[in-house]
């Protein structure tokens, strides 16, 4: 006879970032380990946290720059002040939090103290959309329909380590404040099989295809490019455009793919509310296309805690769920 003593113990992933598949390629901490090289290059460079500095990959800047660290206890309203008032005086400063509490929390801080002077201030926010299981009150699965309303504030939605590799010396070195919603930890590597760069404010297209179209942003580029492999079992031949950056949006690249006679589906990982889709829906409606758009998105919904992959299948981000949404648009 089985008794509760004597059950296994059921294990749950939900306070990992990580959905990096088994096997799949990573680099640890690719934020952290920007940041310090972009900040050797640069001595205005100074990063700031709100008692999440190891949750956020902010401790390896750290340990290299520990005069250059500032850690402002939790209190997020107080980090962006900080911030914006660092920005003020010539620095260039990096401020990490989780994407839940810069966009509720402190968000008037960040509008008027950052943003309305357009100061260069770098928000960067860990466990966007659905990378954790802690339920509502750590996903932030509606971070970009706050923010995309600011003037001034880009938004980049990396897919990997290549994309946040990349973007931070570019983000240190635009004028204005930015938002960068962070993958951390082991963060998978896939753009390196691609003819890739990222450049702040473009898309890009990864692959071609003739039957459908995906437009895809963060996480989701690394499942759209699985499901395009997936579906080309089912003899659909899949398109992949990257957009990490979100505000401002590159229409002329992404409307130049839609505007064919093949299915378009957006995929992200945020809610279907005021996100990638919304935006790519404005660029064709406004472009006069009269395009149908599928959106591959989170529902407009409190999400439920538990573990990752569980609660990918569940809300459609895994790619079982992908390949299964496009078979079914296509039947």
């Amino acid at each position: 006879m089985t008794t509760a003593a004597s059950k296994p113990k059921l294990k749950t992933s939900a306070m990992i970032a990580s959905f990096v598949d088994e096997g799949q390629k990573t680099a640890s901490a690719p934020f952290g380990h920007a940041l310090v090289q972009a900040a050797r290059e640069n001595d205005k460079i100074v990063g700031l946290s709100a008692d999440l500095a190891k949750y956020t990959d902010m401790h390896i800047f750290a340990q290299e720059f520990p005069d250059r660290f500032f850690q402002m206890g939790m209190a997020e309203q107080l980090l962006l002040g900080a911030a914006a008032g660092m920005a003020e005086t010539g620095l260039v400063p990096f401020a990490s939090t989780y994407s839940v509490f810069a966009a509720r929390r402190a968000y008037d801080f960040l509008c008027l103290d950052i943003a309305e002077p357009n100061l260069n201030v770098n928000i960067i926010g860990g466990l966007p959309g659905l990378t954790t299981g802690y339920g509502p009150s750590h996903q932030a699965t509606e971070d970009m329909a706050i923010f995309r309303g600011i003037p001034n504030l880009t938004i980049v939605d990396p897919c990997d380590s290549i994309d946040i590799e990349q973007a931070v010396p570019q983000l240190a070195a635009s004028d204005g404040p930015t938002y960068l919603r962070l993958l951390r930890g082991k963060v998978a590597t896939v753009l390196d099989e691609y003819d890739y760069t990222f450049e702040l404010g473009k898309a890009k297209v990864l692959r071609g295809g003739n039957d459908v179209v995906f437009v895809t942003s963060g996480l989701m580029t690394m499942r759209a490019l699985q499901a395009a492999d997936r579906l080309a079992g089912h003899n659909v031949d899949v398109a992949v455009v990257h957009t990490p950056t979100i505000k401002p949006f590159d229409a002329a690249t992404v409307l130049a793919e839609i505007d064919t006679d093949r299915l378009v589906v957006t995929l992200e990982n945020h809610t279907v509310i005021g996100g990638l889709f919304e935006t790519v829906a404005a660029a064709v409606v406004t472009a006069g296309l009269g395009k149908r758009v599928v959106p591959i998105a989170l529902p407009d919904e409190f999400l439920d805690a538990g573990a990752l992959p569980t609660l990918h299948d569940r809300y459609g981000l895994s790619t079982d769920r992908i390949v299964a949404k496009v078979l079914g648009e296509l039947a």
